[in-house]
């Protein structure tokens, strides 16, 4: 028979709702502070959002690898390829989207010339492929040796070949010349003010490393079941590797930009703390409501959801409203404009306002899903 643990499809939805909820704000201007990634080192509660979604992937990896690894090779193989690919071409063409642009009065095709190769969905493929297939051909104990070699290698190498004096800089990150080396300055993000891609190449290297650990700790899960040992354990665990991030922060800073290290052992402590707390609340108390509901609802259509919730604002983009004051305005910004901020005199707590009624737009939607039994994998 099969085992579920419903914490842990409350962890995943509740992780979804949070990225929905710091994706949206009404305007980029007013953002709480929490809401907001770190500048550079550091870690706020929306730098937690994206590894606790790739320690979920772990999780679930654990439920799905015994019955991969006692088929053959070749079917695994093509399983986890053929998934990867797909995820990666979906977060390609949802940089893409919605295609067309006005360009003066008439829609053109978007052109290809400065499409950004990498971003949310390339980086969990990339984190699933080279985890699952690490996953399947290991021994546990071969596995927790190279998740220690990946960590500490990605230091060593961050150190020795980053700018000297600041190897965890923007600049001084050896990540960003092999990006721009690869791709190209045309296909790189460019938030930062200069080339540079928070979802790159070399940087993957931490989140292969935190799907890893998720799936280590769902194979601890699966095995313990779920009791009070279990979620001592799992305390005693988020705890540790807490304190360590925090250590290693002292030389090797917390950053998610760069993914250091330092950030995938911390945040990992947290998101075992987290799952320790909804293992004891939720399997062992049997404290489920309209809370854990709410947040099960996005688990259960976690990759949809999300790149719905990705695609939709830059589609309704097309749609164009006249308006006082500007040329036009989206529906999402006409509903950011006279539903939202008449309600507040806070421009801060309008902006918060619309966020949450986003990732209430997006609830119903993935509750309708739910209802009629219509669960959209890849």
């Amino acid at each position: 028979m099969k085992v579920r643990f419903y914490a842990l499809d409350v962890f995943r939805g509740a992780t979804v709702a949070l990225m929905i909820l710091v994706n949206n704000p009404g305007s980029w201007n007013y953002i709480y502070s929490p809401l907001e990634h770190a500048p550079w080192h550091g870690c706020t509660p929306t730098d937690l959002v994206f590894p606790f979604f790739l320690f979920a992937v772990g999780n679930a990896l654990a439920f799905g690898m015994p019955a991969l690894k006692n088929g053959k090779t070749a079917p695994f193989l093509k399983k986890v390829m053929v998934r990867s690919i797909i995820i990666f071409l979906i977060g390609l063409l949802l940089n893409w989207a919605p295609f067309v642009q006005w360009d003066r009065n008439e829609l053109v095709f978007k052109s290809l010339g400065n499409l950004r190769i990498f971003g949310v969905l390339q980086r969990i493929a990339l984190a699933y492929l080279f985890a699952s297939l690490f996953i399947f051909f290991l021994s546990s104990k071969n596995l927790i040796f190279l998740l220690l070699t990946i960590l500490a290698g990605y230091w060593l190498l961050s150190w020795m070949l980053g700018q000297p004096g600041s190897p965890y800089s923007l600049e001084g990150f050896w990540g960003t010349s092999i990006d721009r080396g690869l791709l190209g300055n045309n296909h790189i993000y460019k938030g930062e003010g200069v080339s540079f891609d928070p979802e790159g190449l070399v940087s993957t290297m931490g989140s292969i490393a935190q799907v890893i650990i998720g799936y280590l700790i769902g194979s601890y899960v699966i095995r313990k079941g779920s009791d009070f040992v279990l979620a001592t354990h799992l305390f005693v665990a988020g705890t540790l590797l807490t304190f360590l991030g925090f250590c290693w922060d002292l030389v090797y800073p917390i950053n998610k930009k760069i993914w250091t290290s330092s950030y995938v052992l911390y945040t990992s402590g947290l998101a075992i703390l987290i799952l320790a707390l909804l293992i004891y609340l939720i399997e062992i108390r049997k404290d489920r409501g309209r809370l854990t509901r709410f947040f099960e609802v996005f688990g259960k259509n976690p990759l949809f959801i999300f790149v719905l919730s990705g695609f939709l604002p830059r589609l309704l983009g097309l749609i164009r409203i006249p308006a006082a004051g500007v040329a036009t305005q989206t529906p999402f910004a006409w509903f950011y404009q006279h539903i939202c901020k008449p309600v507040f005199s806070s421009p801060f707590n309008a902006s918060f306002f619309y966020a949450l009624c986003l990732v209430g737009l997006y609830w119903s939607i993935g509750y309708l899903l739910d209802k009629k039994k219509i669960y959209i994998k890849v």
